[in-house]
């Protein structure tokens, strides 16, 4: 049974998109918080553009005592040198980003135009997902995260996830997911062949306004490839 589609909020720069931005919020938030983002990343020669911001699914969150938040996976442990996430729940969010590539396919934008991107964890399910495309995005930007299953990555990814460009973003200073973890999982994707930029910056868990120019330039370049 395909999983129900997600509640989203959607904004358009232009008629007629011809390119689509799904971007996943991090842990406890929600759609709208990174939709104010939009005037300050698009730039004036982009062509149009559709940006996708869905709502994570409300679950208990065990680290957080049970408390139930929106979360695309639980999150069991906050040690990162184990198995932290929820495989489960991991594989079903791929399932409900799978849903809305398919929407923006019924759309006229197909995956090939479609940029996933995600802060936090929503970062993790833009690396998950992207690794096991069939049909690959045009890019995946993935901020302040790191990569979930991971040592189910190199059996799972596809050839064309792997060919799929990646921007990551990590700040030297994030209490919530070291750097040093964000590092590592880039380095494991590059081991894998994988076109990877990171980029640091003196910042905590969040964005920063220098983040933001280096993903655009980054999105420009996926744009006229």
């Amino acid at each position: 049974m395909p999983n129900a589609l997600l509640d989203t909020i959607e904004t358009t720069t232009g008629a007629k998109p011809v390119f689509s931005v799904i971007w996943l919020h991090g842990l406890g938030a929600d759609g709208h918080d990174f939709a104010p983002i939009v005037p300050e990343l698009v730039r004036k020669d982009w062509p149009a553009l559709r940006f996708v911001f869905p709502h994570a699914p409300v679950m208990p969150i065990t680290i957080n005592n049970g408390h139930a938040m929106r979360a695309w996976y639980d999150i069991v442990s906050l040690d990162f040198s184990k198995v932290r996430e929820d495989a489960a729940g991991v594989r079903r969010s791929i399932a409900d980003v799978d849903a809305l590539v398919a929407r923006e396919r019924d759309r006229g934008v197909p995956a090939n135009r479609i940029i996933l991107a995600g802060f936090s964890q929503g970062g993790a399910i833009t690396l998950a997902a992207g690794l096991r495309r069939e049909q690959p995005f045009l890019g995946l930007a993935a901020l302040s995260t790191y990569l979930p299953l991971a040592a189910d990555t190199p059996a799972e990814a596809t050839p064309k996830g792997l060919a799929t460009p990646v921007f990551m973003a990590h700040g030297t200073q994030d209490p919530v997911v070291p750097f040093a973890a964000g590092q590592k999982s880039a380095d494991a994707l590059k081991a894998l062949g994988m076109d990877v930029a990171l980029r640091r910056y003196p910042m905590p868990h969040s964005v920063c306004a220098e983040e933001i120019r280096d993903l655009g330039d980054w999105m420009t370049a996926c744009f006229a490839g």
